[in-house]
């Protein structure tokens, strides 16, 4: 089980009953509590149920956009509570898809017991080349702005099509607009910036591991809460920006703590406060406007990988960090500062 750090997350119970399947493992009901990520905003900590074997509805979706057919993976909770429902937007990283994402994030199982959506929409599959082979031509790209490949290449408007797939979502089924969230890694925290910055209308909340901001300006409509995750031992997007050794992208990145304090200082947050237990290092900007929140998380010696994942398909992201569970804390994280 991955070391939960006292001040970090979460405390768990059932958001829906019993009945509905927010159990433990064993059948019987469990309850932890601590401290989440960011609760010195003020805002009410959320109460999580553990994750519980995703027995929902899969669905292979595809979304006519700009022309081109789009394809997501969407999650729907065997047992949903009445009334409007979050939306989680998982962005896989660049060569990623949907469905692998979902397998190394494991928000399912919490999507399961919480009751809210997920929705996993795959990138730009790359058009030819060696990498474009890589994991049997299924993954693809974000046009996060400085990265990644064919999609940022051929300028593919990402923004307008995750903002029609919310709208299709909010068509099929009964969406929260105040808790529509969006995170992702690498490439797909690129592009989860990029939503903070030009889609701040509908994203309310972003969860970031192993990005950086791609765009410039960074001019949010209205306030968006940001969880970052980092490793010190990244060499694909590495912590003081540049080239990384094994970057597949060859990018010259950004410093990713440049584009949060961009979009915290956007945000109206107040200046950094940090603290270190072991090897987590938080540095918290709150309070910021509109009760939104802002935190950034440094792991040392994490790798590029997602931390507290299972192994990812493609090896060149290594083995995560083991002991910090990032969609745990990206989820309470968020779900604790919904936007008014």
């Amino acid at each position: 089980m991955a070391l939960v750090m006292s001040s970090l997350v979460v405390s768990v119970s059932a958001c829906n009953s019993d009945a509905d399947g927010a159990h433990a493992a064993d059948g019987s009901a469990e309850t932890t509590s601590s401290e989440p990520s960011g609760s010195s905003s003020g805002a009410t900590p959320v109460e999580l149920a553990p994750a519980v074997d995703p027995e929902g509805a899969v669905t292979d979706g595809t979304l006519r956009f700009a022309g081109s057919e789009r394809t997501y993976r969407l999650y729907v909770p065997s047992h949903l509570p009445a009334g409007p429902v979050p939306l989680f937007i998982g962005l896989h990283g660049g060569l990623g898809w949907g469905d692998q994402f979902a397998t190394t994030n494991h928000i399912e199982g919490l999507a399961e017991s919480n009751g809210f959506i997920v929705v996993h929409p795959d990138g730009t599959k790359l058009a030819g080349g060696p990498l474009a082979e890589r994991n049997g031509g299924r993954g693809g790209v974000w046009n996060g702005g400085i990265c990644c490949g064919l999609a940022a290449r051929s300028h593919a408007d990402d923004v307008g099509f995750i903002a029609a797939l919310i709208d299709q979502l909010e068509t099929d089924h009964d969406i929260d607009p105040h808790r529509v969230f969006a995170f992702g890694h690498s490439n797909g925290g690129i592009m989860s910036y990029r939503l903070a910055c030009q889609l701040a209308d509908r994203i309310v909340g972003i969860g970031v591991v192993a990005g950086t901001l791609g765009i410039n300006p960074c001019d949010p409509v209205q306030p968006v809460s940001v969880i970052h995750v980092h490793g010190t031992a990244d060499d694909n997007l590495p912590l003081a920006g540049g080239v990384g050794t094994d970057s597949l992208a060859g990018v010259d990145f950004p410093p990713p703590r440049d584009g949060f304090d961009t979009l915290a200082t956007a945000d109206g947050c107040a200046t950094a406060t940090e603290t270190t237990e072991g090897d987590i290092t938080m540095s918290r900007r709150q309070p910021c406007d509109d009760g939104s929140a802002t935190v950034f998380v440094t792991i040392a010696g994490a790798p590029h990988a997602w931390p507290g994942g299972t192994p990812r398909v493609q090896p060149a992201s290594g083995t995560g960090y083991a002991d910090y569970d990032a969609t745990t804390e990206i989820v309470t994280f968020l779900l604790s500062h919904p936007h008014p």
